[in-house]
């Protein structure tokens, strides 16, 4: 059966909705969604009627497109799904699906060195690898370094689904230097990973600077529909662009950074930069290089410096070259 784009993005949009589970919907608020919805992507308005709205959801609601949507009326106006964790994207992939897949990514692979996908580097290869694993129902060919037994990992559905829909928490945490957890209000902004940890940002009030939580210091999470959720321009690219790893300083901490690689490691960091403000300053002919960098001085490059060992120099600044001698230092002192 012939799908007409529009018609996609009102199963998408109604499928949306449903799945928030913080509000009620009527059949006006669905068109209402839709209606914006369709806006969005034409750029234009775009008319649709309640009959559309409801053919709609007969449509998702039969085996015409594998739905089967559990789609039911309440209080004899109000939609929902009567599985809360029903959503038409977790449907099986049938084998038709899976050879259509497998044919769009050979289609992909041909543009893959177009600077129009140059964002989407790997994500093609491991499309392919999953592609491939679930036709053959053979092991995986990428392998992607994981931690499934990190503590935290069961919050981030509900944190992810607390952002998109911009609804309030309240969390009891307990930091590694706390003797007992604390509860607090807090307005989820986004989601890092980083070195295999995970981390939720955001901020306690309108009041109170961004706070970072790790999720595996998270003892509880319950949705707080009573407080009123932030409504700020948050964004993520430009708060830690100074930054490596996750904590963000304020910008008198923003340093120059000058680092000497010797000749060995010079290829991996040249490949593969510490940061995007890396530039190379010098090429010496013993092959080591000297680099510089400009980020905050915080805890996650003192241990980025520290895993090099005896690989690296600080060069400048003087307090962080003092810094990472007395560190090395200490660290020798331990094997005396």
């Amino acid at each position: 059966m012939a799908i007409n784009k529009n018609a996609l993005i009102r199963y998408k949009t109604i499928n949306k909705c449903l799945q928030n589970k913080f509000r009620k919907w009527t059949l006006n608020d669905l068109l209402e969604a839709c209606s914006d919805a369709l806006y969005e992507y034409e750029n234009r308005d775009v008319t649709i009627s309640k009959r559309t709205i409801q053919s709609d959801i007969q449509m998702m609601r039969s085996d015409k497109l594998g739905y089967n949507a559990p789609i039911i009326v309440y209080e004899k106006k109000f939609y929902k799904y009567e599985d809360e964790n029903y959503s038409i994207t977790n449907i099986p992939i049938t084998e038709l699906d899976m050879s259509i897949l497998a044919e769009t990514v050979e289609v992909l692979k041909q543009f893959k060195d177009f600077s129009l996908f140059s964002e989407l580097n790997g994500v093609i290869q491991k499309l392919e690898d999953k592609v491939y694993s679930q036709k053959s129902k053979q092991s995986a060919i990428i392998h992607l370094d994981k931690n499934e037994n990190l503590k935290g990992l069961a919050y981030l559905d509900s944190l992810y689904q607390a952002i998109l829909k911009k609804v309030c928490l309240t969390i009891s945490y307990q930091s590694f230097k706390a003797r007992n957890p604390s509860s607090f209000t807090f307005h989820p902004f986004l989601l890092k990973e980083f070195n295999n940890r995970w981390f939720v940002i955001g901020k306690k009030s309108s009041l109170e600077p961004i706070l970072t939580l790790a999720l595996d210091r998270i003892v509880t999470i319950d949705i707080d529909l009573q407080t009123p959720y932030i409504s700020e321009s948050f964004n993520g690219d430009d708060y830690y662009k100074n930054t490596i790893g996750v904590t963000v300083l304020d910008a008198r901490h923003i340093k120059e950074i000058i680092l000497k690689l010797d000749r060995t490691n010079a290829p991996y960091v040249l490949t593969k930069p510490f940061h995007h403000s890396q530039q190379v300053l010098e090429r010496f002919p013993d092959g080591s290089v000297t680099i510089k960098i400009e980020v905050h001085l915080n805890f996650e490059l003192d241990r980025l410096i520290l895993g090099f060992g005896n690989a690296i120099e600080v060069i400048a600044p003087r307090q962080l070259r003092k810094k990472i001698k007395n560190k090395l230092s200490a660290a020798l002192n331990l094997y005396k």
